[in-house]
């Protein structure tokens, strides 16, 4: 056992400090090691101080991991764990993703007092979200409602909702389920109709490239069949030049040998979308969405994405 406890960085929410527990006890289990073989640091980034403006505003899904990447380069915590969704597709030189956590459910939850499903909102409700993906949706499948800005983490946007600031918001099922509180969701929503952020519901481990004892530490929780699905899904995100910017879906399935990649980029006011559906074995996955990537780009034309 080592002299020192591994130190894990997180966020200091409710439900990164979940994910994080639950690296924690995968690495207790796989290596029989006590709970005191680990320490949780809790690091607060831009984005959780950044409150009151749109991500876009003010530099995007970086802002949740800039300061945890600075611990990790200076050694004051040994990895980070993360929302695949929440990590930009260029890492810091020196850093990798070490590994994925098995994915948890991945579609979106509904979540309103006044209705039973997102179809049954009266005309002119408000929607409340911070994506710009769940945005446009709702936009391309109900126009005739309001769909407003509504940031905060977990707890503060469910509040938010019983104060009456929207009629309704979305969240991710999975971060719901990670903190047990599945009941919360009114409905959720299918996949095929509300697909899916890239990244949503894996858990992401980050470390330093060199550090092979934390790497041969995480070898034994690495699910590779959610490794395969996110570079297939990260390598679109990334061709498209992905941010807070862009209303951007994608969600990679293992079928068989083969790699299924479906991806959907919309304008912000859902007016306007595109879709395809590729595949490829597993080996070729990060290729086939690089592929994709670049075949929604030259379909959708110059100024789509930027608009």
């Amino acid at each position: 056992m080592q002299s020192k406890p591994v130190r894990i960085g997180t966020r200091g929410s409710a439900l990164a400090l979940a994910q994080a527990h639950e690296t924690r006890d995968r690495l207790m289990k796989a290596h029989g090691l006590p709970k005191e073989a680990f320490e949780i640091a809790i690091i607060k980034t831009s984005g959780d101080k950044i409150l009151d403006r749109p991500l876009a505003e003010v530099g995007g899904k970086g802002l949740f991991t800039k300061e945890i990447e600075d611990a990790l380069y200076s050694g004051d915590i040994d990895l980070a764990v993360h929302s695949s969704k929440d990590i930009p597709t260029v890492l810091p030189e020196g850093l990798e993703i070490s590994a994925f956590l098995p994915r948890e459910d991945v579609r979106d939850a509904f979540i309103s007092p006044k209705a039973k499903t997102l179809a049954d909102l009266p005309a002119g409700s408000v929607v409340g979200s911070a994506s710009l993906r769940r945005q446009a949706i709702v936009k391309r499948l109900r126009s005739d409602l309001e769909v407003v800005t509504y940031r905060g983490n977990v707890q503060r946007r469910l509040e938010k909702l019983e104060e009456g600031v929207v009629d309704a918001t979305l969240l991710a099922y999975a971060g719901l389920r990670r903190l047990g509180m599945a009941d919360v969701a009114t409905s959720v929503l299918d996949e095929d109709s509300f697909l899916p952020a890239v990244g949503q519901g894996a858990i992401c481990i980050e470390s330093r490239i060199d550090d092979e004892r934390i790497r041969t530490l995480l070898n034994a929780i690495h699910d590779e069949e959610t490794a395969i699905c996110l570079s297939a899904e990260r390598a679109f995100l990334k061709e498209l030049d992905g941010s807070c910017r862009t209303p951007i879906a994608g969600l990679a399935r293992v079928s068989e040998d083969k790699v299924v990649l479906r991806a959907l980029i919309l304008k912000p006011d859902g007016s306007a979308a595109h879709e395809e559906i590729r595949e490829a074995s597993s080996a070729e996955a990060a290729r086939m969405g690089a592929e994709l990537g670049c075949a929604l780009k030259a379909k959708a034309g110059p100024g789509f994405l930027t608009l």
